[in-house]
Formats: structure tokens, C-alpha cells, sequence
């Protein structure tokens, strides 16, 4: 675990301004920088840089945060990839928190002797590729064939593997690689009567990278057709290589992904690799393995839009129908795409450049109800029991769908397609969702994404004014939170306070608390610190490993809008500081928060008195209560009149 000290290191060197400059051309606009949205196509910039304050905001998404959370935003690092990368950046060596043991100091060092191996391997067959008369002659000419231009082959850092039986790993040997490394990798195979031999012999190379950039394994093709071997062969699983967790072409393709907001998937890596070259590159490969939920998963993090690219391979097609009700199942909109008969991905983006492939794409993918119909209505052609068990097929899979909204949705085009009334599709629905229920173990209504569509009700979405003063409250701590301040007591004495201070004294003296969870945790964190002799405002926030609260410090922090320079040297028109106005701010926004705390507590015991069985007891302490804040509330009232 990366101490903490070194933690504060990176984060007091990295500069946010230097790091998102190389991903973002940001340009000065008064003491800020920006730049156009690296999440979405824009034309005018949204996208904020505070050097001063050392964080990001983009107002076209509302994402914001530190330096850290930009790269997780926009590479997609965890927290500790992020943290990584800038030590790398800004030579940061980094230390330890605890003493490890030495079993996992020597697993730690075994699984970074993976890594550093694989790192090896893949610039060997690079070089094998580019540099030896062999690697030119077999597997060079055939990439070129494949129409792979040089800067293709770069990217995606193809390779060969020579046809001697064990080239590759007398290479590794000679390099001071042992047996277990180059065995426990799958790049070498051993035999208790021979030397190590090698798994990709005679193979062009594919590395498959981690979502970072790392290599975990290859992919090996063969290409004569006179040997009794697998036409395709992949890396064995390793403490660093599962292929159920991975996608081919995702570290290449999670830009475009972001960008366009929708993964295109295919089957093989040679998609991947012409779609990349035609111009389209948000296209991932779940490189011949049935899809699982961790790499729908992967997707998630990027989208949650997907479109499966097929050949029209009818055993493929109906094959792939569990992969769709799986990426269902993790809430993500899915469509399928059939290409031309005789044409799968590859072939079809070496036809056609991005233009042409994207209006294919969008004129040719459908929904999956429409998909899936189209295939199995064409098995079942009128024989009646089939559609029957086709219908029953479809609602399984809008069955696994969370959104009731889109459910119903779906049962309508259910309803159109097969000629089957909505009302025994939506009986049909809930009996299947019933059957699965019982299958699962119970949950909670609430968070059961199949619960029965007669419990859920639509909710509007509305600003209730006690959640504004919340957000101001929670600006004020962060913006201004160690200023010090001269306020007013009831009793007409003046005295001073920081911000943080008097916004405690002020909760804590009448037991006042957020509503927002978030805001309240925060408040809390902000509590602790107080106890411990520290006034945590933005600043400390924006470093935390907490990316709801980096992002609320952020949004308090950054100002979309700045008073240019020019209108007090050119204009004459002089703008107070907002520090000047903190006093009267902090007083009439706790006053109102007040005001509308008492308000929903009125609302609340009112409720009460309406239950019945009620005594007069009971009944009266109501009654009591409710007038108590009244006259607090009007006593609130005067004070806020007198500070407007």
C-alpha cells in the first residue's frame, strides 16, 4: 500500500496544469486555463483548469476533481495506477505504508517478475518482426497482405515468433530469466526430459494489454496450413493474465470509447486491428471467448451503450444470445449489427473507409428485441409452439432488464413484432420475474433490479430549497471555511470565528444536520478535524481518495465565471471581494437553513397528528412541539429580516 507520505509527495508536486496539458490543449483565460471537454465533442470550452488551486472542472459533464481523479476520469487508472503513474512522471520514488512479510514481498516481486518478462517477450518478437530476415518474410508480409500500414503495427505492437523451437526462450535464459518466470508467463513450456521450449513458435504475435497499458499475455496465429496445430493460441491464465477479465484492444480503444460514448465489439483481434486502421476506434475484442460479466464490466466503466458487430454466422449469432442477456442483466443498452453475407469486421473496414462504416453501423443496428426476433422467427416460421417459446424467450431477456421504464418499452415492440396483446406480455413478465425471484435469494424491494412492475412508481425529480442552502453551506467550508470572520450574537456583542467554526457551533447547538448523506459525511470529516486542531476546507477535500467528495470540493472551488481585470482598469468599475461579504453570507445562509429545518420538522409532526389511535396524550406533546417551532421560526424570521 503506497504510504501516505508519499501520497502527500505526489500530490505536492504533480501540477494539474502540466498533467492534463498533455491529454488537453488548454489555453489562459484570466488566472485559469482551458480547453475543450476530453469527455465529450464540444466547440465551445467547458473544460476548467485552476493552477492556483489545483484542480479541474469540466462543465459540459460536471466531472471535476485533482490531478489523480483526472486520470481515473480520463484513463480510466484506479486510484493506485493513478498514483503510479505520476511518481513515474515526476520521479517520485515510492515507499511502502507497513513492513511487508517476506511471502508478500516475494509475491509482490513474482507477479512484477511476470510483468517485467512479458514486457521482454513482447519488444523480442517486435524485434523479431521487424529486424531478422524470417520475421520480414512471414510474418511482416503478412500484415502487410492484411493491408496493416506500419503505423497499425505500431500501435497495437504486433509481432513474430521465430519458427526454432525454443529461440525465444534461450533468449529470456540468456537474460537472466528463470524457469519458473518464463513457465508460470505460459510464454515457455517445460518437460522434466527437455529444455524449455517455446509456446508461440512460428506465430505472429498479438500482446494483450491491461487497461493501463501493461502487457499480460499474447495471442499467437500460425500461419501455415500444413501443421496439426491450433490455428489461434493464447497465453495460459497467470497470477497477471485472465482472459474473462480482459478485452482485446481496450487500452487502444478507451478514448474513442469515452469520446463516442459507445463500445463496438467484435470476436477477433484482426477486427479490432482493420476497424482501428479504417478510422473507427472505440471497438474492443472479446477475442474468441464467450463473454463474461467482468469484461461487460470493463465496458460499464466506459459506456453503457454497446453494439455487437457479427459475420452472420448463424451458430455464432444464436450462440451470442446469452452474451446479450448478460450485458443486460449489468444495465447496459445493447444493439446488434449483421454484416453482408461473406463479410465479417475485418473484411468489411478494409472495404469501406470511416465514413461508410459508420453509416452502415448506424443505418444496420438494431435493438436486440428486433434482432433476435428476426433470427428466431425464422426457425420458427408458423408453427405455434415455437413462437410461443420464442416470445417466452424474448421476455426472459426484458425480464433481466433493471429499467422499468425500457421494459415496458420493449414489451410494446414485443407486443407490434409478434402480434400478441401487451397485456399477457406484461402477465407473462411477471411471472417470469416472480420464478426468478424465487430462484435468487431474497433481497430488499428496493434493490432488487427485477422487483414486480406494480411497486415501483415513477418519481419526479424536483430542487426543494432546503438542498440549496445544503450546497452553499458546503461551499462556504470549502471556499472559506479557515477565514475569520466577525459576526453578531443575539445579544448585539460582536466576536470573531473562522467560517468552520461558527457553521459546528451553529449544528451542533441546535442539532442540525444535512440532508445530503454526502454533505453530512463531509460536514463530519469536517468535525473531525476541528477535534484535531485542523480546518479542513477545498483544499484538503480535492486530495482525498473519495471521488464524490474530490468532485464536490471541485465544483465549490471552481468558478465557471471571473471578473476580467479589464473592468477596473479600463471601465473603472471596482468589484468587491467576495471575502467581504462572508460575515452577512454565513449569517443569512445558516439563518435559512434554519428557517427550512424547523419548516420540514412543522411538516413532519403535522403528519403525525393526522395518524389515527393516537392518544390525547401523545396528541398534545405534538401539538406542543409544532408551536414551539413556530415561534422559533418567526424569531428566525426577524433575525434574517435584520441581516438582509
Amino acid at each position: 500500500m503506497i504510504s501516505r507520505q508519499t501520497i502527500d509527495t505526489i500530490f505536492s508536486t504533480a501540477r494539474v496544469e502540466e498533467v492534463i496539458g498533455d491529454f488537453v490543449s488548454l489555453k489562459r483565460a484570466g488566472s485559469n486555463l482551458k480547453g475543450l471537454s476530453p469527455f465529450v465533442d464540444e466547440k465551445s470550452p467547458s473544460f476548467m483548469v485552476s493552477p492556483a488551486k489545483q484542480i479541474w472542472k469540466d462543465f459540459s459533464t460536471g466531472k471535476g476533481g485533482n490531478v489523480v481523479t483526472f486520470l481515473m476520469e480520463h484513463e480510466q487508472f484506479t486510484y493506485p495506477e493513478a498514483l503510479k503513474w505520476l511518481a513515474k512522471r515526476y520521479n517520485i520514488e515510492i515507499e511502502e505504508d507497513r513492513e511487508q512479510t517476506d511471502q508478500q514481498k516475494e509475491e509482490t516481486q513474482f507477479r512484477e517478475s511476470l510483468y517485467i518478462v512479458s514486457e521482454f517477450a513482447k519488444k523480442y518478437f517486435i524485434e523479431q518482426l521487424t529486424e531478422t530476415e524470417e520475421g520480414q518474410s512471414i510474418g511482416l508480409s503478412y500484415f502487410k497482405e492484411r493491408g496493416f500500414t506500419k503505423a497499425t503495427i505500431e500501435k497495437f505492437e504486433l509481432g513474430y515468433s521465430p519458427a526454432k523451437r525454443n529461440a525465444f526462450t534461450e533468449a529470456a535464459e540468456k537474460k537472466g530469466y528463470g524457469k519458473n518466470i518464463l513457465e508460470a508467463s505460459g510464454l515457455s513450456i517445460y518437460k522434466e526430459t527437455e529444455h524449455g521450449i517455446d509456446r508461440f513458435r512460428e506465430r505472429i504475435i498479438f500482446p494483450i494489454h491491461s487497461f493501463s497499458g501493461r502487457t499480460l499475455g499474447f495471442g499467437g496465429r500460425i500461419l501455415r496450413s500444413d501443421v496439426k496445430a491450433a490455428k489461434y493460441l493464447n497465453s495460459p491464465e497467470s497470477e497477471i493474465y485472465h482472459k474473462s477479465k480482459i478485452l482485446y484492444g481496450v487500452f487502444q480503444a478507451k478514448q474513442a470509447i469515452l469520446k463516442n460514448n459507445e463500445c463496438l465489439l467484435v470476436e477477433g483481434y484482426t477486427d479490432v486491428i482493420s476497424l482501428h486502421q479504417a478510422g473507427i476506434e472505440n471497438v474492443v475484442a472479446s477475442s474468441g471467448t464467450a463473454l463474461t460479466p467482468d469484461q461487460i464490466r470493463l465496458i460499464k466503466r466506459l459506456t453503457p451503450n454497446v453494439t455487437i458487430l457479427y459475420d452472420g454466422d448463424p451458430a455464432g449469432i444464436k450462440a451470442s444470445f446469452r452474451g446479450i442477456d448478460l450485458i443486460l442483466e449489468q444495465e447496459l443498452n445493447v444493439k446488434v449489427l449483421l454484416f453482408p453475407e461473406g463479410d465479417d469486421p475485418d473484411s468489411f473496414a478494409r472495404k469501406h473507409n470511416s465514413d461508410e462504416i459508420l453509416e452502415y453501423i448506424n443505418q444496420n443496428a438494431t435493438d436486440f428485441i428486433q434482432f433476435k426476433a428476426k433470427i428466431l422467427l425464422e426457425e420458427a416460421k408458423d408453427n405455434p409452439v415455437k413462437k410461443a417459446e420464442l416470445i417466452r424467450d424474448i421476455i426472459q431477456s426484458i425480464g433481466l432488464i433493471p429499467s422499468v421504464i425500457q421494459r415496458e418499452l420493449y414489451i410494446q415492440e414485443t407486443s407490434k413484432l409478434m402480434d400478441v396483446r401487451e397485456e399477457v406480455l406484461f402477465k407473462e413478465l411477471e411471472q417470469t420475474i416472480q420464478r426468478k425471484s424465487k430462484d435468487n435469494s431474497p433481497k430488499p424491494v428496493q434493490d432488487s433490479p427485477n422487483r414486480p412492475l406494480e411497486v415501483v412508481k415513477t418519481q419526479e425529480v424536483t430542487i426543494r430549497p432546503r438542498e440549496v442552502v445544503e450546497e452553499e453551506i458546503i461551499r462556504l467550508i470549502m471556499q472559506f471555511g479557515n477565514l475569520i470572520v466577525e459576526l453578531e450574537n443575539d445579544e448585539g456583542e460582536k466576536y470573531e470565528t473562522t467560517v468552520i467554526e461558527e457553521i459546528i457551533r451553529q449544528f451542533d447547538t441546535n442539532e442540525l444536520s444535512l440532508e445530503n448523506q454526502l454533505y453530512q459525511t463531509i460536514l463530519e470529516d469536517v468535525k473531525l478535524g476541528y477535534e484535531n486542531d485542523e480546518l479542513r476546507t477545498g483544499d484538503f477535500f480535492v486530495k482525498m481518495f473519495d471521488e464524490n467528495k474530490t468532485q464536490v470540493a471541485s465544483e465549490a472551488l471552481m468558478e465557471k465565471y471571473f471578473i476580467s481585470e479589464n473592468w477596473e482598469k479600463k471601465l473603472n468599475i471596482f468589484i468587491a471581494p467576495k471575502e467581504e461579504h462572508i460575515s452577512k453570507n454565513i449569517t443569512d445562509t445558516i439563518l435559512r437553513y434554519k428557517t427550512l429545518y424547523i419548516e420540514d420538522k412543522i411538516k413532519e409532526y403535522a403528519k403525525l397528528l393526522n395518524g389515527e389511535d393516537l392518544s390525547g396524550e401523545v396528541r398534545n406533546e405534538q401539538l406542543e412541539k409544532i408551536m414551539i417551532l413556530t415561534q422559533t421560526r418567526a424569531r428566525i424570521f426577524k433575525a434574517l429580516n435584520r441581516v438582509v
